[in-house]
Order: C-alpha cells, then structure tokens, then sequence
C-alpha cells in the first residue's frame, strides 16, 4: 500500500457517510494515521467501523475497497517520531510550509484501524 493516499469513509451522527482523503502507513498489523481534531474524529469516536478505498487505476480497475475498525490512541509517537511516516510524506509536509513537528502539533490525533476484511477487483 505505497499510495499516498486513501479514502476513509465515517458516519456522521445523522447516519450520513463522510468520505475524505488521509495519509497513512502501515505500522505492523494497522494503519497509521494522524488527523487534525475534525468531525472525522469525532465521527470515530462515536462509531468505529470504517471502509478504506484505494485508487484504482484510472480506468475502472485494480480497485481495492478496505474495512476495519479505528481507535483514537493517545500512547502514540507523534508523526515526526516515525520514521515511515517522515520518509512517506516529508515533502509533501514541507511543501504545506511545515515541519514535521508543526505538522505534528497540527495533525495531533492519532488513528489505529485494524483491517478487517476487503475486496479487490
């Protein structure tokens, strides 16, 4: 999972989905994220089940669809702590005029997803 990108879709509390692109690594058995303090936050806190979508391949193909459960963990590294995280998205953070430690301060919640099944196609 190299890409830059996936697409995480919540709940809201009236039931409506919420889809938004983040960054991510995988870190062991789950992915990693880190989020500024958002309704997608507090979507997750409320209801933890999640669909992950990859690109596909521009033309209807090669699509991955995830799902998993998050957790908001607060025993985490910051993101200028992990060393993936800084190598997978380092330029882009400077490009956005931070470092990684404003980003961090910024990007402060950190989000676990266990994967829990999916499909590809």
């Amino acid at each position: 999972m190299d890409s830059p990108v996936i697409w995480m879709t919540t709940v809201n509390p009236h039931g409506q989905p919420q889809t938004s692109p983040v960054w991510y690594i995988l870190e062991e058995d789950e992915l990693l994220m880190y989020s500024l303090d958002s309704a997608r936050v507090r979507n997750l806190a409320a209801n933890p089940h999640v669909a992950l979508n990859l690109d596909g391949n521009g033309q209807g193909g090669d699509i991955v669809t995830l799902e998993g459960t998050a957790r908001i963990v607060t025993d985490h590294a910051p993101c200028w702590e992990v060393d993936d995280y800084i190598v997978k998205y380092g330029a882009r953070i400077a490009r956005m005029n931070h470092t990684p430690e404003s980003f961090g301060r910024k990007y402060h919640k950190v989000v676990l997803i266990r994967l829990t099944g999916g499909r590809i196609w």
